[in-house]
């Protein structure tokens, strides 16, 4: 990818590969689950090969709260990370993986326009970088996450969709688990995924070694 001028901004090359591998399996998992497909995984870590905070004993969650009228996001909080993002709508690019935000916007959150609207039935994809090669982006600090944290997210007809983190995980490219990941894990909620690189920067590959999944619920509206 190159600028206008020809030459790629620094940061590039580190900023898009292990996020665009991630929605890049997002864009295969969809052109590859059939429609009667039912809801994958439970949000607890069920192998080894997956680090996770996941949901620590004594935090109380609450309820889910009903679905929303489908609305377009606005804006993305996470109060206890001092995350405050616009998010921009994206799509497939001509490879067919999803095009996360441009690299000349590291503090926007991209959200798959063609899936869930976040708050309506279903899982909501949200995809950030951690950072350039010069400084940290919108989601450096989301394997800081925690379950029991409130993410809220400002729609196009006003209202706020507020939800809960119940999971956060770290899954290795090797054994990344796209049903897990993209799949609703109770049908019935609206639900949400923060997604962005994690592990370590592999400099000969140049792909981080890992993505950071947040999992969050619908669990109120203002």
């Amino acid at each position: 990818m190159s600028s206008g001028s020809g030459t790629r901004p620094a940061g590039t090359g580190r900023m898009m590969t292990g996020v665009a591998w991630a929605v890049l399996l997002l864009a295969l998992w969809l052109w590859g689950r059939e429609i009667t497909e039912g809801p994958g995984g439970s949000s607890a870590p069920t192998h080894g090969d997956i680090a996770a905070v996941g949901r620590p004993l004594g935090v109380p969650l609450p309820p889910a709260h009903r679905p929303l009228e489908a609305a377009e996001p606005r804006r993305v909080e996470i109060p206890s990370l001092g995350i405050t993002a616009p998010v921009v709508a994206r799509g497939l690019d001509r490879t067919g993986a999803v095009d996360p935000p441009p690299y000349e916007m590291p503090h926007s959150v991209g959200w798959f326009r063609t899936g869930t609207r976040p708050g309506a039935e279903g899982a909501a994809l949200f995809v950030g970088h951690v950072d350039t090669e010069t400084r940290p982006a919108v989601f450096y600090g989301l394997s800081s996450a925690r379950p029991g944290a409130t993410v809220k997210v400002t729609r196009a007809d006003g209202s706020v969709a507020e939800f809960t983190i119940d999971d956060v995980q770290v899954f290795p490219r090797e054994r990344f688990d796209a049903r897990k990941v993209y799949g609703q894990r109770v049908a019935g909620r609206a639900e949400l995924r923060l997604i962005t690189c994690g592990g370590s920067f592999d400099r000969t590959s140049g792909t981080y070694t890992a993505n950071v999944v947040v999992s969050a619920y619908l669990t109120g509206t203002a």
